[in-house]
């Protein structure tokens, strides 16, 4: 797995290439001369939508934005939609709404005002953590390759797994997110999510990642997360950069096996225990009681050599 946050909250960045990727195959295969997608011209999909039928399509092949072109505004699109007999479901009709199997995403009306709570309205995968089971829902989530694979020991697969976790975590209230987003095209939006099985999924591995890599692993780790969502968020999926770091986030995940524990409830979501054979955590050299410990002089040393740099600039500069 790679990715952070942007991941979870912004799950229309890695379909919307899946389907423009099968756009274009259909139009080679028909030999289309032109495509069209319904993107504005505010968006972010329209420059994941046009990058990818740019490398993907032949520079002969035009393709039409009519949204962007006629300037629509959502208003108008709605009423364009209306005269031709299309029945546009309520929730639509005040906000715009975008679902797939990874998220959630509601944005427009008056969530346009970041100031306001989003109303109850806009959600549909989670209950309010007031009205969710007064019982935690306690998870063990199996990991092999950095893959999820089983939830409380019952192998299955990920399809069936995200479907699950949507249904029994956002029963539960957790998987609402609040954002405020950075759009590629320049402009401050405020975005409303639901994401329960990719917020689990995400905290889950990284919590194992904290368990298995070293120091310097994971801090890379997280570095080349945030640069591979980047640039998927910001429609480059092309970008050779985004294939090496999959690649190298492919390698470091051979690692990332073993168990975490969560509970869930009402709203929030815990790691309780976690457990990996590759793991160089021991109980037993970290025991307070029992454990191993430094001596005073191997202590004194290792400070000594480790703060050097430190302390040497420090002193030197105190002088200026």
């Amino acid at each position: 797995m790679a990715g952070g946050i942007l991941s979870a909250c912004g799950g229309d960045q890695a379909p919307a290439t899946i389907v423009v990727t099968e756009v274009a195959e259909i139009a080679k295969r028909e030999g289309a001369d032109a495509v069209a997608h319904g993107c504005t011209a505010k968006g972010n999909d329209q420059v994941r939508f046009e990058l990818t039928l740019k490398a993907l399509l032949p520079s002969d092949v035009k393709i039409i934005a009519p949204v962007r072109s006629h300037k629509f505004t959502r208003k108008q699109a709605l009423e364009f939609l209306r005269s031709r007999g299309y029945d546009v479901p309520s929730t639509h009709k005040k906000y715009s709404i975008d679902e797939n199997l990874w998220t959630r995403s509601i944005e427009g009306g008056e969530l346009d005002d970041p100031t306001i709570e989003p109303p109850e309205e806009v959600f549909a995968w989670t209950v309010p953590p007031y009205k969710a089971p007064n019982t935690p829902l306690y998870l063990e989530l199996e990991f092999e390759n950095g893959v999820p694979i089983a939830i409380n020991g019952e192998k299955m697969d990920l399809l069936k797994m995200i479907i699950l976790l949507n249904k029994i975590v956002g029963g539960h209230g957790f998987g609402r997110i609040d954002h405020i987003e950075n759009r590629v095209v320049g402009l401050k939006s405020r975005e409303v999510y639901e994401a329960p099985a990719a917020l689990t999924l995400i905290e889950a591995h990284k919590d194992l990642e904290k368990l298995v890599y070293t120091p310097y692993e994971l801090r890379f780790k997280q570095l080349i997360d945030g640069l591979w969502s980047d640039l998927v968020y910001g429609g480059l999926w092309i970008e050779p950069l985004r294939e090496h770091l999959q690649r190298l986030a492919v390698e470091m995940n051979r690692v990332v096996e073993g168990i975490v524990k969560l509970k869930v409830y009402k709203g929030s979501l815990s790691i309780v225990g976690r457990y990996s054979d590759v793991s160089s955590y021991s109980k037993e050299l970290i025991d307070y009681n029992t454990g191993w410990y430094p001596s005073d002089e191997e202590a004194r040393g290792f400070i000594t050599l480790y703060g050097l740099h430190s302390l040497t600039a420090y002193k030197l500069r105190k002088r200026l």
